[in-house]
């Protein structure tokens, strides 16, 4: 699948660039102890700057998802699975991936899955797999 990247930022980098040591990073607050997505300079929960990228698991379950079968560009492969999903570390940690490695119709609310990392360019796209 085509994707268009995003412009990497000093906020931003360590998310998009941590699957080139296999890990995914989420910013976390030292003052409240919080996770957050999308990662920002400032704490959205408590609006301290004590924030830094932290790896996290990796591991995590879709909150919800829809199988796209729109053909939107030719090098658009479709069906394919939009989703959000909840990391473990955290509830309401959640942000939008692709579930991929599975047939659209297996994926489901609840299914517990894994990051895997698709390198485009300088960028390492965090999307999920079935956990096994």
């Amino acid at each position: 699948m085509t994707r268009k990247l995003p412009a990497l930022t000093a906020d931003n980098r360590a998310f998009w660039q941590g699957g080139a040591t296999g890990q995914l990073q989420m910013h976390h607050c030292a003052a409240c102890a919080r996770f957050f997505q999308p990662p920002a300079p400032i704490c959205p929960r408590c609006l301290s700057q004590d924030v830094a990228p932290q790896p996290v698991s990796g591991r995590g379950k879709v909150v919800t998802y829809t199988v796209n079968h729109q053909p939107w560009r030719p090098d658009l492969k479709e069906p394919f699975v939009i989703a959000i999903v909840e990391l473990a570390e955290q509830k309401g940690l959640q942000f939008v991936t692709n579930i991929v490695g599975i047939d659209p119709d297996q994926v489901a609310i609840d299914m517990p899955v894994r990051v895997r990392f698709e390198q485009v360019e300088d960028v390492w796209i965090p999307l999920f797999e079935r956990a096994a």
